[in-house]
């Protein structure tokens, strides 16, 4: 277990997604303290009721915060999109008001105004996030003129996770689900990638998106909201350790964690078990 003399910023996701995200933050920020937690035993959470994957979240807020964490990122769309209101609006008063949990969806729509010519976007996403509807809500609020598109990829979580990535499969589901996206509204200009698996089909992605569509995944968008905030927000900032180390933690199999873990990190990772 992590000396609990540290304070981490905590990185939590279902499964492997969010280690796309925590890269970014060690890149931009490679002297703080990083925990990740991915509760791979559980995973996925996309196809989970509101209550179960809320549950799940709330076990795993607790627990970073257990180990020291004061700053909290879900880096999981879906848990951002079913767990992430009612856990800051209802739990951290309870818990510890000092303490916060921060998103993926909200710093993901916030660049929109600076991206799109036509107001027309498309979100590309897991059933689970598309269902929500959260990208939607969430855009409406900020750009209530706006028209949002959305089309669920079943199949891309899969194929990432099996390390399919160059095979004619992914090709072809890749350019199936873009093709419906644009054919359900052609003035589309800004295509959100809303799964922290879908930048390493990133290629893909954009051999089959038109030139004058802009793709927006949410590593480096992720990162630069978190600078941002922790600039906003100094008693956070002071709080969080900078020891530049980063911990992985698994509620399931280490081995299969550190192999799949290393394909989206993009370096070697070596994870200890965790139960919750």
């Amino acid at each position: 277990m992590k000396d609990r003399s540290l304070n981490p910023i905590g990185v939590f996701d279902s499964g492997y997604g969010g280690l796309t995200i925590l890269k970014e933050f060690v890149r931009k920020l490679p002297e703080y303290d990083f925990i990740y937690l991915g509760d791979n035993a559980r995973n996925p959470y996309g196809g989970r009721s509101y209550e179960t994957v809320y549950a799940y979240t709330l076990e795993a807020v607790r627990k970073l915060f257990q180990m020291g964490c004061h700053l909290i990122i879900i880096a999981c769309n879906t848990a951002s999109a079913k767990a992430l209101r009612t856990i800051q609006q209802k739990n951290l008063p309870e818990i510890n008001d000092s303490r916060r949990v921060l998103g993926v969806i909200r710093p993901t729509v916030e660049i929109l105004g600076s991206v799109t010519r036509t107001k027309h976007v498309g979100v590309l996403g897991t059933a689970g996030t598309v269902s929500s509807n959260s990208y939607l809500l969430e855009i409406k609020k900020l750009f209530p003129d706006f028209t949002v598109t959305q089309e669920a990829c079943p199949l891309w979580v899969p194929l990432v996770e099996n390390n399919e990535l160059r095979n004619p499969g992914a090709d072809y589901f890749v350019r199936m689900n873009i093709d419906r996206l644009l054919a359900a509204d052609p003035d589309i200009d800004a295509i959100i990638l809303g799964c922290t698996h879908y930048p390493l089909l990133l290629d893909a992605i954009r051999r089959f998106t038109p030139p004058r569509i802009t793709i927006i995944p949410q590593d480096q968008i992720v990162a630069d909201s978190l600078i941002d905030y922790l600039r906003r927000h100094p008693e956070i900032n002071e709080r969080s350790s900078r020891n530049g180390s980063v911990s992985f933690y698994t509620t399931d199999s280490t081995a299969l964690f550190d192999e799949l873990g290393t394909l989206f990190f993009q370096k070697p990772v070596h994870s200890e078990k965790i139960s919750m």
